[in-house]
């Protein structure tokens, strides 16, 4: 009889069973790499169209002549949520006193603009209408290669 010939190289020592090892791994989270990346201020637009676009929407949604879903591409979540709620509330509002929905008469007034650090504006813009001077707050973050509105207060 013959004795078995070990397979693999000529030469080479016979292949030693090994136990596998003990991958450690750091947690992967999805969100660093398919979430919203932040941009620089250098690869965004002007943001002063927006500013006054998103002022004048923003009013016209409270007024109800215009409907929320028309600026969901500009806000984030959370400012899309707080919104719906103030929308809600000033419906029923109208809806107690009777009123019925009319478009707004108003003007864009001043606009103040700061920039606390690279790829993020705070601005205050003057909305002035018939009855009342407002002040719309925003904040506009770069992501994704353009301007989204993290935080908006009518004042």
């Amino acid at each position: 009889m013959s004795t078995p010939v070990p397979l693999g190289r000529p030469g080479a020592a016979p292949a030693r069973e090994t136990l596998p090892t003990k991958v450690i791994r750091s947690r992967f989270h999805s969100d660093d790499f398919f979430g919203q990346q932040p941009a620089t201020r250098s690869t965004l637009p002007n943001p002063e169209p927006l500013l006054e676009n998103l002022t004048r929407c923003v009013i016209e949604i409270l007024a109800g002549a215009r409907d929320l879903e028309q600026i969901s591409r500009w806000v984030t979540d959370d400012v899309y949520r707080n919104l719906l709620k103030r929308v809600v509330l000033s419906a029923r509002a109208r809806q107690a006193r009777g009123q019925a929905t009319t478009r707004p008469s108003f003007s864009i007034g001043s606009t103040s603009v700061c920039e606390p650090r690279d790829g993020v504006i705070e601005a205050v813009v003057i909305v002035r209408g018939r009855a009342r001077t407002r002040a719309v707050a925003l904040r506009l973050e770069g992501l994704d290669s353009r301007w989204r509105a993290t935080a908006i207060n009518v004042l």
